[in-house]
């Protein structure tokens, strides 16, 4: 039997100097991290970007098929993909946390293995944070800080009309992940006797479980002088990133079925459970990639990049926000997108 060591011998202070004795600070912008009242930061000129997540157990994750430690670095890397999203570097992360009595200093142990993994991949510093119990399931609160050059963020409004519509990797792979994990855990259910077959879909369930956040395009993008008109991550599902980007940036667009680009591992799986792939692209979320909009002059700079495709171009807003299908239909995009509040 392995050891089980109950929160309650460390006492709270005791538990956050558990979990957290072996950060070292990455950046030069950590002036004072954990261990006192509060991190102090100083971020040397730069504009200093902000975003906070929240995960709630049941609503946003389930821990029958979610191992603690992808949910540690998950839970890192979904903060950082909005700090991405404004065209800034992430470079602290506070995280707190609420569990039950269910869980062992050794489960957590394991929780906070996966955000130091994802502080270590992303060169951001663990500064602070709060430990309470919670009397139902695991709730976690991950802020992340980053640093931007004075008035180089990229907001979601500033799109002009005929700019290109782009979007990095490719879309729908989680929500088949999920729709994959749910089928398994219903057959366990049912069945507990029943191995779960996850044969061959390793891409999809990665795409869930491990999420990783596009550092890599913002880096090109500053290789190559590229600014991206307006921007965000696609989190929700693309097409309510769609319906965000255009109704705050006052325009209308137009999107290519055939340009959406979704991985031939997940095309397959959803062919597999008698889905529509462009569906999952559309609607399904979680996929923590970038949807930005590009001046057309820019279009040579990003054919260089094959993680990236161009699936579209802005309008006038009276032309609406259309998807035209490969069978040359037009239809009106919706949201149908993931909805925190429809569980």
């Amino acid at each position: 039997m392995e050891n089980r060591t109950e929160i309650s011998s460390l006492g709270e202070f005791g538990l956050i100097n558990h979990l957290t004795r072996n950060f070292e600070i990455q950046n030069a912008s950590t002036l004072l991290s954990i261990g006192d009242d509060a991190a102090v930061v100083d971020h040397f000129g730069k504009q200093t970007v902000v975003t906070t997540d929240l995960l709630i157990e049941g609503i946003h994750f389930d821990l029958m098929y979610t191992p603690l430690k992808h949910l540690g670095y998950k839970s890192v890397v979904v903060n950082l993909s909005d700090v991405y999203a404004m065209n800034a570097t992430p470079t602290q992360v506070t995280v707190s946390i609420g569990i039950s009595n269910r869980f062992s200093v050794e489960a957590l142990d394991e929780f906070y293995e996966g955000v130091y993994a994802a502080c270590e991949k992303y060169k951001v510093d663990l500064v602070g944070g709060d430990t309470s119990s919670s009397q139902k399931g695991f709730i976690i609160s991950v802020t992340a800080l980053g640093e931007v050059a004075p008035g180089k963020f990229i907001r979601r409004d500033t799109a002009q009309k005929g700019d290109l519509i782009c979007v990095s990797g490719d879309l729908g792979g989680a929500f088949l992940g999920l729709t994959l994990m749910e089928r398994e855990k219903k057959i366990y259910l049912e069945n507990p006797q029943v191995q779960p077959n996850l044969e061959g879909e390793d891409y999809i369930v990665g795409r869930l479980l491990k999420p990783e956040a596009r550092k890599d395009i913002i880096d090109f993008f500053e290789q190559h002088n590229i600014v991206p008109t307006a921007m965000m991550d696609v989190s929700d599902g693309l097409s309510s990133e769609i319906l965000h980007l255009c109704k705050q940036s006052n325009l209308g667009c137009r999107i290519y079925e055939d340009k959406i680009p979704v991985h031939d591992r997940a095309r397959q799986a959803a062919f597999k459970f008698g889905l529509d792939p462009t569906v999952c692209a559309l609607n399904g979320g979680e996929d923590y990639e970038l949807i930005f909009t590009l001046k057309q002059e820019d279009y040579d700079k990003i054919t260089l990049n094959e993680e990236i495709s161009v699936i579209g171009y802005t309008t006038e807003t009276e032309e609406g926000i259309k998807l035209l299908t490969k069978g040359g239909n037009t239809f009106d995009i919706t949201a149908q997108g993931w909805n925190a509040f429809t569980k």
